[in-house]
């Protein structure tokens, strides 16, 4: 009897408790509230994803100083690094609605029907989004959530202690129940986990689509090319001309925003003499120009990744502005995004003859991918992208500087935003251990858009001049190189540029923000 009353007893303790059958409950309905709202998106041309539209409420709302963080933890991998994030909260959040549900249903259905409406309001912000489908989707996530929920939960009352008569010892649950419920609640998960990512799937391959028409593209009257000796041709340097699929992307678009090219329209308002709206032939019609231009992001640490250099296509934006005629006082050209992002530059720097502005409609000779703004940009010279670079360009607004305040000014980034003068070692990498010999110290510095006149390497504090490749323009990069005869020991290799304007890239170290990071940067290097 004894050996019986204690099998009883080990059943029970292994039975899991009510809660933790009812976290595992909500668990799974929280996966199938996401993947219907996913299938949905993918579905139906303007319903929005819960989660991207979570995730750019999120990045909406940032502190000052999160981008920074965010950029430096997780680099061009931070939009995919906060979608895993709101879906782990708002997984975190269902468990717990789940533990609500097996004493309080109503309670855990509110819960779920209140992230609906927080999916909602978060998803009406994109203006690409429909408000209609937009209620559809948190309304039919809900439903499908708390469905899920009250499938899953109704049985967990067979997960209590009952009391067999006449005993006062607790009877396990039968067996069949458990395995019913983690069948119920595992094959709910692994259904939603496969409709969530297909649904995903729709929804980027509608993106593609948009951007995959086919795009008359405008002829340059004069080619960009690049000179000879553009390329010092050692291995491991950065390409003087970064590949389309090779470029950094840094933007707050969770998803590659959807152009129908067809029904988009570029307006120019604001202090203007008239408004003007121009179709993309009416664009590509102007007269059309191609350049070399090296851009940055400006959360680029020393040393970092985040810069490139390409040949734009498309038409100055000094011919397009003209076409409004901008009124006197108009200090700042806004450009903003078919999502309603905004960046403002000096209309003094774009209006300079010094440098050549303009609306890009192509990127190396093709026609602009999605995720570097089709089916048009902007591109400054000398202008960090936060305050210039807008794509998915929608509209140009004169303005007033004191007026105004583009996306990220107001969470602690400077106002005028010029790019630093930088430089970077490529190769070696840093850590590296190398041969004794002639060793190429090699990498890119840049200065848009003042050139680059020389760069030192620092081998253990002393300062060499390197060899410079032929620079394309004062608006692009160079790559530069110093063979250094080597021997066995530990060194630290340091890399400073001057610019065009003989500005000698500084030594204090900042961060990024708010206006760019400086300092040199620096590796070290065994020779063994």
């Amino acid at each position: 009897m004894r050996d019986h009353d204690r099998d009883v007893n080990d059943n029970a303790l292994r039975l899991p408790r009510p809660r933790i059958v009812g976290g595992l409950a909500g668990l799974a309905a929280g996966l199938a509230a996401l993947a219907a709202s996913e299938l949905l998106a993918g579905i139906l041309a303007g319903a929005p994803s819960l989660i991207l539209s979570v995730g750019r409420l999120v990045i909406d709302l940032q502190p000052p100083g999160a981008k920074e963080i965010a950029v430096s933890l997780f680099g061009t991998n931070d939009k995919l690094a906060l979608e895993v994030a709101v879906v782990i909260v708002a997984l975190a959040a269902a468990a717990a609605l789940g533990a609500v549900a097996t004493r309080w249903f109503v309670a855990a259905a509110s819960g779920f029907a209140a992230f609906a409406v927080l999916g909602f309001v978060a998803a009406v912000q994109d203006p690409s989004n429909s408000t209609t489908l937009a209620g559809i989707s948190a309304t039919v996530s809900a439903a499908v959530g708390i469905q899920a929920l009250s499938w899953l939960v109704g049985p967990t009352r067979a997960f209590g202690p009952t009391r067999t008569p006449g005993s006062t010892r607790r009877a396990g649950m039968p067996e069949w129940s458990r395995r019913g419920f983690l069948l119920r609640s595992g094959g709910l998960a692994a259904a939603s986990v496969a409709l969530g990512v297909g649904g995903r799937t729709l929804l980027e391959q509608q993106r593609a689509d948009a951007a995959a028409v086919a795009v008359d593209l405008p002829v340059a009257d004069v080619k960009a090319m690049l000179p000879a000796g553009a390329e010092l041709g050692v291995d491991g340097v950065t390409p003087i001309v970064v590949p389309n699929a090779a470029f950094y992307r840094i933007d707050t678009a969770l998803l590659i925003p959807r152009v129908n090219l067809h029904s988009w329209r570029l307006r120019v308002h604001g202090m203007v003499e008239h408004e003007v709206s121009l179709d993309f032939d009416e664009l590509t019609a102007l007269p059309a120009i191609e350049q070399f231009v090296t851009i940055a992001c400006v959360s680029n640490e020393v040393g970092g990744r985040l810069v490139g250099n390409a040949k734009w296509s498309g038409v100055r934006l000094r011919d397009v502005l003209a076409l409004a005629g901008v009124l006197p006082g108009a200090t700042q050209l806004v450009g903003r995004s078919v999502d309603g992002w905004t960046a403002g530059m000096p209309t003094a720097w774009v209006m300079d003859p010094s440098r050549e502005p303009m609306i890009a409609v192509a990127m190396n000779d093709e026609p602009l991918p999605g995720e570097h703004g089709f089916p048009a940009r902007l591109i400054v010279p000398g202008l960090y992208g936060y305050v210039s670079a807008t794509k998915w360009l929608e509209q140009l607004e004169l303005t007033r500087l004191e007026a105004f305040n583009g996306y990220w000014i107001p969470l602690g980034w400077a106002k005028e935003a010029p790019i630093l003068t930088q430089s970077r070692i490529d190769v070696p990498r840093n850590g590296a251990s190398v041969s004794p010999g002639r060793v190429a110290l090699a990498g890119v510095a840049w200065a848009p858009d003042r050139g680059i006149s020389r760069v030192e390497v620092a081998v253990d504090g002393d300062w060499r001049e390197a060899r410079l490749s032929s620079p394309i323009s004062d608006a692009t990069w160079v790559q530069w190189r110093l063979d250094w005869d080597a021997t066995p020991g530990r060194y630290e290799i340091a890399v400073r540029a001057t610019d065009g304007a003989g500005e000698v890239q500084t030594d204090r170290i900042t961060a990024p923000a708010p206006d760019g990071a400086r300092g040199h940067h620096t590796i070290t290097l065994r020779v063994a």
